[in-house]
């Protein structure tokens, strides 16, 4: 009985593999650029599995390109420092003191776990963040947050020459001030937003951890347009912290990602759902249809 679902176990597998040639074939060379943040980021065995969906995801042909956030571990850092953060309208204020701790804490301690989970996963990733190479040159968002930047100059060739030299870059949201080399905290939706669209990447993926953008019953929407997009936040059907996501999405969008989806990163694999199964996981917002992935797209 043991041997039989064994046999059972190793066709389902084989079947799997097979019919997700199309979507390997599909994505064959693409860049996805991949937001990685929320709860996996301090469970071993959750980064383990995501490092490893980016290791397959470089060993069949796509670029894949990681941006992460850190917040939990920068909130943890500042209360052993017993640095108090203080808010305007729901956000951080971020001082001299905290954007200090927070360049430490991402471009350090979060973006080298990450890097190490890679290449323990046999991947070749190497992490930089917004500043090097002048990456990401941002302008403060808004005068009350402080050192809270808004990118306004991509450069992202580093990127490309990382990726074109079979490594995985792993990028912090720290970046370069326009001016006198300040240091600047960017949203981490925001950075794999600008990143994205300054590579002109096919995917942007921004895990999370709710199951996407849901309708007033409470279910997942799978496919939306910008109008879409625009019509659920006016109605209030899209609000709270999904805005800002759904605010990156559009952007990305407008300056020449193909897709953005967002998704459900507590899902086992769920990269690899979205990437490479007909289903595909969490809700896409693009300016075409159909939601199934031809080959010619």
């Amino acid at each position: 009985m043991r041997k039989q679902t064994m046999d059972r176990d190793w066709i389902a597998t084989a079947r799997t593999l097979s019919e997700a040639l199309p979507y390997l074939q599909r994505y064959s060379g693409a860049v996805v650029v991949v937001k990685f943040g929320g709860n996996a980021m301090g469970d071993e065995e959750a980064m383990a599995d995501f490092a490893r969906d980016i290791v397959l995801m470089r060993q069949v042909g796509i670029f894949p390109v990681v941006v992460h956030g850190g917040g939990p571990m920068i909130n943890e850092m500042l209360g052993k420092l017993g640095i108090e953060s203080q808010w305007v309208r729901g956000k951080r204020v971020t001082d001299k003191a905290t954007v200090e701790v927070v360049e430490m804490i991402l471009s350090g301690l979060v973006n080298k776990r990450i890097v190490q989970a890679i290449n323990d996963q046999g991947g070749r990733a190497v992490g930089i963040s917004g500043k090097d190479d002048d990456l990401m040159v941002c302008e403060a968002d808004d005068p009350e947050l402080g050192f809270v930047g808004r990118p306004v100059e991509m450069n992202v060739q580093v990127i490309r020459d990382l990726y074109n030299a079979g490594m995985i870059p792993v990028i912090a949201p720290v970046a370069t001030g326009m001016a006198d080399n300040e240091t600047f905290n960017v949203n981490g939706d925001t950075a794999a937003g600008a990143i994205a669209g300054a590579l002109r990447a096919d995917r942007l993926l921004l895990l999370t951890d709710v199951a996407g953008v849901k309708n007033k019953a409470g279910e997942v929407i799978t496919q939306l347009t910008p109008e879409d997009v625009t019509a659920l936040i006016e109605d209030g059907t899209i609000a709270g912290g999904m805005i800002p996501k759904v605010e990156t999405a559009l952007k990305a969008v407008d300056e020449g990602v193909r897709a953005v989806v967002i998704v459900d990163g507590r899902v086992a694999n769920a990269c690899l759902l979205e990437l490479f199964t007909e289903h595909g996981a969490g809700s896409m917002i693009r300016s075409t249809e159909p939601r199934v992935k031809p080959r010619s797209e």
